[in-house]
């Protein structure tokens, strides 16, 4: 959270609380977690998801990944703008989008799952994708809810 947040917030100015992510991965259990915090969104608390939408050291570069990152990055999309049964559906099965493992080798996935967290605090809201870019020839991108 530290560079977002510097981005964001140089001034420091701002109360910070950092959940770290569960041992294991698992979606769902983050998709739930994103779901305990939902109400904070009511009180102003704004819930951030850092992290990458492609995080494989090794692809990055490597003309071979654009493509894959590219099928990878047009189905998180739509997931992520579903309506809200749908996207939990689609993100707790994550590992089953195309190249997702090459997108995100075991290890490299817990720079995916913090969007879980954010998914599931979003409820109806439907996420959208604000930025995407080619870095170092991999497809990336970030999202928003509400």
């Amino acid at each position: 959270m530290f560079i977002p947040l510097k981005l964001m917030f140089p001034d420091a100015d701002i109360p910070v609380v950092q959940l770290s992510l569960q041992d294991g991965l698992a979606p769902a259990a983050h998709l739930a977690a994103g779901e305990a915090l939902q109400p904070l969104r009511e009180d102003g608390v704004l819930i951030i998801g850092s992290g990458m939408s492609f995080h494989n050291m090794r692809g990055y570069g490597d003309a071979n990944f654009t493509p894959l990152s590219e099928a990878f990055d047009d189905w998180l999309s739509q997931a992520v703008a579903a309506d809200p049964k749908q996207r939990k559906a689609a993100l707790h099965d994550w590992i089953s989008a195309p190249h997702a493992r090459q997108c995100h080798p075991p290890g490299g996935e817990e720079h995916l799952i913090p969007l879980m967290v954010a998914a599931g605090a979003a409820g109806q809201e439907i996420g959208r994708k604000i930025y995407s870019e080619k870095v170092l020839k991999t497809q990336l991108s970030a999202y928003r809810f509400g």
